[in-house]
């Protein structure tokens, strides 16, 4: 793949991605591992682990055909197919992460088993009873019409079809800090109680098999490892902006309860 910088030089996010992979010592003209891009590619709280505890969780099989909605750059697209052997279609809003997601597909040779859409959640342009699993992870607190939601993330799964999922709720005091990672300011960040989101999973047509609070866990390992990206390393930086603030924010409004993080698997009834 020679010149893949000039070809992409009118095309900000590849170009920036191929930068970085380059100053982190990659060579984007060799094969890259899916697990090389884990501090690029996973753009979520707790990052890969977080992408693989949820995988366990999931019991996701090679033959089923997963959708992630808000996948981003597709790193836990990448990480499901790579494991697994699994086919992902992965679905996002931004047409500079579907661009990015597409060249790190072909950068790890996995664009064979993965397709990226641009589109909504909230219109999902995909069949009824399509797909196995339903994933997402970290991106419900950016939709404020929850109900739509989970009522499509439903419609497209099949029978018996599970949705798993990461996200930040509210907690006991009004989320004060910002920016966040998912909103700049109060008006872009749409969080809803643990209580309410499990009551109109269930309404929606969901019944649980996990639904547990991680917040506790995740504030300890972000504890014993602290220490920011030494330069040249690949990370998140590398496409948000005020990474550090936003982090910091994040962390104080889950040590204030401000906000938590929790996790689940929900059955298509």
């Amino acid at each position: 793949m020679p010149g893949l910088e000039a070809h992409y030089a009118a095309r900000d996010i590849e170009g920036r991605i191929l930068a970085a992979l380059r100053a982190a010592g990659l060579n984007p003209e060799q094969r890259l591992a899916p697990e090389a891009l884990g501090a690029l590619d996973h753009f979520h709280t707790g990052g890969m682990r977080a992408s693989r505890e949820l995988l366990e969780l999931a019991r996701i099989r090679a033959e089923d055909r997963v959708l992630d909605i808000g996948a981003g750059l597709a790193g836990p697209a990448r990480l499901l197919v790579s494991a697994l052997g699994c086919r992902v279609d992965c679905l996002d809003m931004s047409p500079d992460y579907c661009a990015g997601a597409a060249l790190l597909n072909r950068l790890t040779g996995l664009d064979d088993r993965i397709d990226v859409h641009e589109g909504s959640a909230l219109d999902l342009p995909f069949a009824d009873d399509s797909f196995d699993i339903v994933w997402m992870q970290n991106v419900g607190m950016n939709i404020a019409d929850k109900r739509k939601l989970y009522g499509e993330i439903c419609r497209v799964l099949k029978p018996g079809g599970r949705y798993a999922f990461q996200e930040m709720t509210a907690g006991d005091a009004a989320t004060t800090h910002f920016p966040l990672p998912w909103a700049t300011d109060p008006a872009e960040s749409f969080l809803v109680t643990a209580d309410e989101m499990r009551s109109v999973l269930g309404e929606s047509g969901f019944v649980a098999e996990l639904f547990e609070d991680t917040s506790d866990v995740h504030l300890s390992r972000t504890a014993a490892n602290a220490a920011p990206a030494a330069p040249g390393q690949l990370g998140l930086a590398v496409f948000v902006d005020d990474l550090a603030q936003k982090a910091a924010n994040a962390r104080r409004s889950l040590e204030e309860g401000q906000v938590r993080l929790v996790r689940g698997v929900y059955r298509v009834r």
